[in-house]
């Protein structure tokens, strides 16, 4: 069974921590999430994002996607904060926020990345996103 991410490239595990996969541009040292695929990918060197940042703004989604979302049917839809993280010397990059209390949520607020489990498969393979939480 075990767990896979909801799109290859996003991210990868290394000695158990996730850690997201962006690029660098060669031309200017910009960075870009998530790392750029087909004839642009040439243009980027790929780079292993910061694991830690801070909050950049937020909001909560209190209700369920349109299609093409395919996570939890209606019933089960939990809302869910979603905001931008600012990677130090990096770049920016919008992510869900993991936490059950959205009122603790604050701009500046320190965060780190982490795995959050999406959906289920029919095989039973977790289907994992990432995100950030609270740093503790």
């Amino acid at each position: 069974m075990g767990q896979r991410p909801l799109a290859e490239g996003l991210y990868r595990v290394v000695d158990g921590a996730p850690r997201l996969l962006g690029g660098r541009r060669k031309s200017d040292g910009k960075y870009a999430f998530p790392l750029p695929q087909g004839g642009e990918a040439a243009l980027y060197d790929p780079v292993e994002l910061a694991s830690e940042g801070t909050l950049w703004s937020y909001t909560v989604q209190r209700f369920r996607p349109k299609t093409p979302y395919a996570g939890p049917d209606a019933a089960a839809f939990q809302p869910y904060a979603v905001g931008y993280v600012e990677l130090p010397g990096q770049i920016i990059v919008e992510s869900h926020i993991a936490t059950d209390d959205f009122n603790a949520l604050k701009i500046g607020l320190p965060v780190r990345l982490t795995l959050i489990p999406f959906r289920q498969d029919p095989d039973g393979t977790q289907v994992m996103i990432y995100g950030f939480e609270a740093a503790a």
